[in-house]
């Protein structure tokens, strides 16, 4: 094992075979990754923009004591996309660290100088194995193999990377969302694991009887599931992309629709609130005293303005098409 102050590994998969028993105490395995139900919501839930937004003007406000700092922090993040204006690549950037926060509850991302350019380059890491002891992050990378194209294979040993804090951002996943997302986890984790139970029921062809009878009522269960999905759900407003469901009401599709999309627009405000503290922090170690603030523009929904309407809606002072239009264009 070597354990040295380094640059993060970027990698963000292992294979199961290189993930010792050590290891797993670090590094997620494949096989513990969520389901159906799960992976689906994860999914709707980090789709904190709609795709109206990037037709109208800008999305977010940039005050900053030093707008060339804040174009080079911002100006060359690496996201999963081609380069972008600031505007773009913030609104990327927020959906890359809120897809981190809720599939693993954490998100880091690294600061690389390229002193050549006089550039900075921001990465995202993968939260597996990036621990915080007494206020120094170190990185555990397990036993991996290195391909190359010129020369063999190369084998490489576990190591703990030491990280320089002052370049490293840290997000972290609010304690009321993580609450909510763990009780309506479980119940998900059950459905994902029951998902093909039904095939249990149906009793086995004999040769005597090729066609055998079930008295098993499959809607019974159907409605068992549904119930279920609905009352895991209930915080958070997730319908589990169940979009014709006869037995809701408008009403109570409306009610939920709003539901979510407050959760999300939650979400993405406190991302914003924790990304302005992290710019400001690592920028501080290029510019003493920096400070930066973002925040949405109008173009952006507001809690405020989803509570209002979930208020007209109560007094029926408003159409389901409205709320429906609202959430979803904006």
């Amino acid at each position: 094992m070597k354990i040295f102050r380094a640059k993060p590994s970027h990698q963000h998969h292992f294979f199961d075979e290189q993930i010792g028993l050590v290891d797993s105490l670090f590094v997620r395995r494949e096989s513990q990754k969520p389901d159906f139900n799960r992976r689906m919501f994860n999914e709707d839930f980090a789709r904190l923009f709609r795709s109206m937004n990037r037709r109208n003007g800008n999305l977010f406000e940039i005050i900053s004591n030093d707008g060339e700092l804040i174009q080079k922090l911002l100006g060359n993040v690496k996201t999963r996309y081609a380069p972008h204006s600031v505007d773009e690549t913030i609104r990327k950037l927020v959906e890359e660290i809120a897809q981190s926060l809720i599939w693993f509850g954490r998100a880091y991302y690294f600061l690389h100088d390229d002193t050549e350019q006089e550039k900075v380059h921001v990465a995202s890491l993968s939260s597996d194995g990036v621990v915080r002891l007494f206020g120094t992050h170190i990185q555990w990378v397990p036993k991996r193999t290195e391909r190359h194209w010129d020369r063999g294979d190369e084998e490489l040993p576990r190591e703990i990377r030491i990280l320089d804090t002052a370049k490293l951002m840290r997000f972290d996943i609010s304690k009321s969302i993580k609450r909510m997302l763990s009780a309506q986890n479980k119940t998900l984790a059950v459905l994902d694991k029951n998902q093909f139970g039904i095939a249990n029921f149906h009793p086995p062809a004999t040769h005597e009887n090729p066609n055998p009878t079930n008295h098993f009522d499959f809607r019974v269960w159907n409605d068992t599931q549904e119930r279920a999905l609905y009352r895991a759900t209930r915080s958070t407003g997730w319908k589990g992309r169940k979009y014709d469901s006869s037995k809701c009401s408008d009403f109570f599709d409306c009610h939920r629709l709003i539901r979510f999309r407050r959760n999300q627009l939650l979400l993405r405000d406190d991302i914003l609130n924790q990304l302005n503290g992290e710019l400001s922090r690592v920028g501080k170690g290029y510019k003493a005293g920096f400070s930066v603030e973002i925040s949405g523009t109008d173009e952006l929904p507001s809690v405020a303005q989803l509570n209002e309407l979930e208020e007209r809606l109560a007094r029926e002072e408003v159409g389901f098409n409205e709320v429906i239009d609202y959430c979803y264009k904006r």
